[in-house]
């Protein structure tokens, strides 16, 4: 386990990742030396398999999501998140129904096949307003998935979105180690009851987002395959990770963010041992290094997650410091992204973008 960095542990993590490639798993042991200070070369090596991987189910398809950010309430007070309930410097808002409608409708003509409504866990929207709004968005456009990222819910809510025509659903689990959650929780909040409420959205049928931050405070090597392993149980059909940031007005406003590189490596691991899955490749990967939504798809990702909000509200929904695309209009997001992927041999595909078979427990 403690070797030096040499050719002996480059083969050993080499085998490793052709052992993951083949199983989609690793023990706890093999996952720790995985991890063990990966050189650039040994990433490359990774990359390569997960691109493969990758190719092999969707091509060179990117598939774009159309992300509508309607609330930056929040009554939860996570010690990470910039809409925290705490942080008075925020500047709320919430979308009218209205608001939300015409977003979709300029996502349409722009080629957006998924509407991802996400926001704070904010009780002004009521279950009624949300199962209204998802069946107006079918009935005017049938042939779009829409993904909810609302937090948690009882069973019963979510059902009912299910009911009303939500296809997916993002929870990020953020860790899965309990003692580790604490540190970034207040006491109200649990992790036993972030995991049920992912273990509800499969049983009622969601095609089901889940996810962590990589380098978050006080996060172990141990953390990060807690991780793994509670994803290779779940089974979800999306994992969203991206690298922590830290946002002025929170507790951890001083902590070190996470680093790209580990972000990747992380991804390609992911590709591995979720051939099928919908990897996004997210917004705080290009907003810690200028080609961090390149390097994520060529990590194994295969999900970008342009901006459908108005403009006027994107700066307002600052979950960390410094996050990118908060001036521009949907149409530049859009038209940017597509080039940027071209550049780098990717296609963005006019397509729901949804799971392509593959084992998913429920």
């Amino acid at each position: 386990m403690h070797k030096s960095l040499s050719t002996n542990l480059f083969e050993e993590q080499k085998l490793l990742i052709n052992k993951l490639k083949q199983d989609n798993l690793l023990s706890k042991e093999d996952f720790l030396t995985l991890l063990q200070q990966p050189t650039e070369e040994i990433s490359e090596y990774l990359f390569s398999l997960a691109r493969e991987v990758r190719k092999k189910i969707y091509g060179n398809d990117v598939y774009i999501r159309g992300l509508i950010e309607f609330t930056n309430y929040c009554k939860n007070d996570c010690y990470y998140c910039g809409i925290r309930k705490s942080n008075t410097n925020a500047e709320r808002y919430r979308l009218l129904e209205d608001e939300i409608l015409s977003a979709c409708e300029i996502g349409y003509e722009l080629g957006f096949r998924t509407y991802v409504l996400q926001g704070g866990e904010d009780g002004y929207y009521k279950d009624d307003f949300i199962c209204n709004l998802i069946s107006k968005i079918k009935r005017d456009y049938p042939d779009c998935a829409i993904t909810l990222s609302i937090g948690e819910r009882s069973y019963d809510s979510y059902l009912s979105f299910y009911q009303a025509g939500a296809d997916r659903y993002l929870l990020r689990h953020e860790t899965a180690s309990e003692e580790h959650y604490q540190k970034l929780h207040p006491s109200n909040l649990n992790l036993s009851n972030r995991k049920r409420c992912l273990w509800n959205l499969k049983s009622i049928g969601y095609q089901v987002g889940s996810g962590f931050m990589v380098g978050s405070p006080y996060q172990k090597p141990e953390n990060l395959i807690e991780d793994l392993l509670f994803l290779h149980e779940l089974q979800p059909h999306m994992i969203g990770i991206g690298p922590f940031i830290p946002h002025k007005d929170t507790p951890f406003a001083n902590e070190t963010a996470g680093t790209l590189e580990l972000t990747l490596f992380l991804i390609g691991i992911l590709r591995l041992m979720f051939p099928n899955a919908l990897l996004p490749s997210t917004t705080a990967l290009g907003t810690i290094h200028p080609l961090g939504r390149e390097k994520g798809i060529l990590a194994g990702a295969n999900v970008v997650m342009p901006n459908l909000s108005p403009r006027e509200v994107r700066s307002k929904y600052m979950l960390y410091d410094n996050k990118i695309c908060t001036g521009d209009e949907a149409a530049e997001c859009r038209y940017c992204m597509e080039r940027r992927m071209n550049k780098i041999g990717y296609e963005i595909a006019v397509d729901r973008g949804d799971y392509k078979g593959g084992k998913c427990y429920v």
